[in-house]
This record gives structure tokens, C-alpha cells and sequence, in this order.
């Protein structure tokens, strides 16, 4: 069994379509066709499901994915536990995030410490970020909610209100709290479903008898601020998001603790490089730093 063969069968069981995972992987389809059969004969099974161009694992397949993964997981990561050790190049922290209001501030503080240290951070949706995470693609999630898993290790660093805002016209400008009630007829911006903070609002409101009524929905956080702004409607925001340059107030919600929980993910097995421990220790000193000035 080569090391090759492994590589193409997780990317054919990934996407189940021969022609596709050719693609993916830059070989002829026929290349990809041989060397999948190769492998099963040396295992002595089938592994797919043949259905015209279409595969489906099949019951063999689904059992040796799982330690095929498995061993390709040791494998990558004695080689980046090797490359962090001779640092023989600079390394890149691969982050996922839910939450980025405060990204900025941590990537510079951690960026004083490590100039030499390339990022690449993708916005997500939660499933996509985990699923992210289990493949190995990614060293840290920040997330909002908090995420449990088998392989996930899940520290909370922050707990962070969340406000109403309004443009500074609105009839409820003048206030310093206002209760969920209060807002049943009024028109909200926000973000997609499947982001924590979202479903966590809508969540509640539902509880209380009512549907916040969108009027946009969006996969970018960082541009409620501008559509409250510009009178579009109101939102719910994380108290981290607050900026006071804009035109907009904000007002805490009575007789509900309607907080989020921002946390810190990791893969439980994962090798943890010297500088992603640098870069954790830098993201649980920010949000104690936070957590103090919030007092």
C-alpha cells in the first residue's frame, strides 16, 4: 500500500465523484482510476459503490476512511512538528472565526511578538469552521458559541454582552435599556442563521412570542454598523463590536441576560506549534485585559 494511494482514495471519499477528485487532485481521470483500483485489490475489498460516474463509500470504505484519516493525521503531523522544530521557515497560523470584531488587535499584539509569522483567517459559519478544524485545516477557531466535540478542546475567554443598536434618530435613542417586548414591530439587519449570535437572539425572542423581522441578512458582521448608520434598521450587536465614532446608541435589554460566549478552539490530537501556544497565550491575556476594563 503507497502513500499515494491513501492521498487519492480520501479525496474520492470526500467527494464521491471520480471526475471531480481528478480535478482536484491534477491527474488524469483514468491515473485516478487505476490507482483506486490498485488499492482495492491489495486490500482485497471494494471501497466504492459504483453508480455511472458517481461513487458512494460503501460499508468497507466507510471503516478503512476513518484510519486512512487517521494515519495521514500522524503523518502531517510529525511533519509540521519537525518543520517547527529545525524552523527551517516561517510559519503560518491558519485561524477560523465566527467572531472578528476584535481580531485586529489580537493579530497585532501577537504580531509584536512574532513579525515572522503569516496569517491566513477565513470568516465562518460554525459548522464550516469545524468541520475545518476536524480535517486539520485550521489551528485556532474563535468561536461564538462555544463548540463541544470529542476531538475539540474548548476554552470560554470572554463573556460578552449584547446590545441594541439604534441610529441616533430612533425613537429609542433616549434610552438607556429597553426590554424585547418592545422591539416586536421593529425591522432588524443581522447576520445569517447558523451564526451563533444570531440564533441565540432569535432564539430568545421566539421565547418571548415573536420573530424579529429582517430586513437584511448578511454573512458580514463588521457591516451592521454601517446599515444601523444609515437608518436601515436595528440590530443586535456584541458590546466588542461597539464603536463610538458612529452614529448609533446602544441600549442593554431588560429582564434577560442575553450574553455570548466567545471561546478558543483547538484539535485535541493535533500537534500545537510553538508559535500557535504563543499565539493562545496572547489571546486569553486580550480578553483578560477586556474582561478587566469591562468591570
Amino acid at each position: 500500500m503507497e502513500l499515494l494511494q491513501l492521498q487519492y482514495f480520501l479525496t474520492v471519499a470526500r467527494l464521491e465523484h471520480m471526475t471531480e477528485a481528478a480535478r482536484n487532485l491534477h491527474v488524469t481521470q483514468s491515473s485516478l482510476s487505476k490507482t483506486i483500483g490498485r488499492l482495492e485489490e491489495d486490500l482485497g475489498v471494494p471501497l466504492f459503490d459504483r453508480i455511472g460516474r458517481n461513487l458512494r463509500l460503501n460499508e468497507y470504505g466507510s471503516l478503512f476512511l476513518r484510519r486512512a484519516e487517521r494515519a495521514l493525521f500522524e503523518l502531517e503531523q510529525g511533519k509540521q512538528e519537525l518543520s517547527d522544530l529545525s524552523s527551517l521557515e516561517h510559519s503560518t497560523l491558519k485561524l477560523a472565526v465566527t467572531t472578528a470584531s476584535k481580531l485586529p488587535n489580537i493579530l497585532r499584539e501577537f504580531r509584536k511578538k512574532r513579525p515572522d509569522i503569516q496569517f491566513h483567517v477565513q470568516m465562518l459559519a460554525t459548522q464550516e469552521m469545524v468541520t475545518l478544524l476536524d480535517r486539520g485545516e485550521v489551528d485556532f477557531c474563535l468561536s461564538s458559541p462555544p463548540i463541544e466535540g470529542d476531538d475539540i478542546e474548548c476554552q470560554i475567554v470572554f463573556i460578552d454582552p449584547i446590545l441594541v443598536a439604534v441610529p441616533k434618530g430612533h425613537r429609542l435613542a433616549d434610552r438607556s435599556s429597553v426590554s424585547l417586548a418592545e422591539l416586536r414591530d421593529e425591522w432588524f439587519v443581522g447576520v445569517k442563521r447558523g451564526y451563533g449570535t444570531r440564533d441565540l437572539v432569535d432564539s430568545l425572542c421566539e421565547s418571548i412570542g415573536f420573530v424579529p423581522k429582517y430586513v437584511y441578512e448578511g454573512d458580514e458582521p463588521a457591516r451592521l454598523s454601517m446599515l444601523v448608520e444609515a437608518e436601515i434598521g436595528i440590530a443586535f450587536l456584541p458590546s466588542t463590536a461597539r464603536n463610538s465614532r458612529e452614529q448609533i446608541h446602544y441600549l442593554q435589554i431588560e429582564n434577560h441576560e442575553l450574553v455570548r460566549e466567545i471561546a478558543l478552539l483547538w484539535h485535541r490530537n493535533r500537534y500545537i506549534s510553538r508559535a500557535a501556544l504563543e499565539f493562545r497565550e496572547v489571546v486569553v491575556a486580550y480578553f483578560e485585559a477586556l474582561s478587566k476594563q469591562s468591570i
